[in-house]
C-alpha cells in the first residue's frame, strides 16, 4: 500500500475539514497515481468530496466507527484489519492511503511509499500528517523541480519509501 497526501511546511493537512491548499497540479497528480486503483479514506474525507460521492475510476473503501453508515459506491468497512483485509486481493502499488488524519496514523505503518505534495507555506489547521522528515524509518527516495500555484505558492512532489 501506498499514501498520497499535500502537506504544508509544517506538514498540516487540512482545516475544519478543508484541504488547506487549491492545487490545480497536484489533483491532477493525485487523480493520474490512484485512477483505476483502490483508495482507502476515513468516512469524513469521503464527505469532503463534491456531492459527498466517491472518486470516479476508483475501489473506494471508507474507514468508519459508525456502523449504520453507508454510501451508494462505496465499500464500508469499521477497523483497519477490515481496510486491509478488502484490499488485501488488489495490487498493492494501486492501493492507496488519502486520509484524513486519523486514517493516515492508523495505515502509514502498513505503507510502503508516501508521495507527498509539499507546499513552501504555512497556514492555519487542524489536521496534520506525520513528519517523515523527522521519522528514521522513512527515507526521501525522489524529489521532483519546484513549481507554483498560480496563487504563486512553490511547491514539489517528493517521494518517501519505508526503510
Amino acid at each position: 500500500m501506498r499514501a498520497i497526501v499535500a502537506v504544508t511546511s509544517n506538514w498540516a493537512i487540512g482545516c475544519k475539514g478543508n484541504l488547506l491548499i487549491s492545487n490545480k497540479a497536484d489533483m491532477q497528480h493525485f487523480v493520474q497515481h490512484t485512477k483505476d486503483g483502490t483508495v482507502i479514506m476515513g468516512r469524513t474525507t469521503l464527505e469532503s468530496f463534491p456531492g459527498a460521492n466517491p472518486l470516479p475510476k476508483r475501489r473506494n473503501i471508507v474507514l468508519t466507527h459508525d456502523t449504520n453508515w453507508s454510501c451508494k459506491g462505496a465499500e464500508v468497512v469499521h477497523s483497519v484489519s477490515e481496510a486491509l483485509t478488502a484490499a488485501s486481493t488488489d495490487n498493492p502499488d494501486k492501493v492507496w492511503c488519502i486520509g484524513g488524519m486519523s486514517v493516515y496514523e492508523q495505515l502509514l505503518r502498513y505503507c510502503d511509499e508516501v508521495i507527498v505534495t509539499m507546499h513552501d507555506i504555512i497556514v492555519p489547521a487542524d489536521a496534520y500528517f506525520p513528519n517523515l522528515d523527522e521519522d528514521p524509518h522513512w527515507m526521501i527516495t525522489a524529489s521532483s523541480e519546484k513549481f507554483n500555484t498560480p496563487s504563486d505558492i512553490s511547491f514539489r512532489f517528493v517521494t518517501y519509501k519505508q526503510v
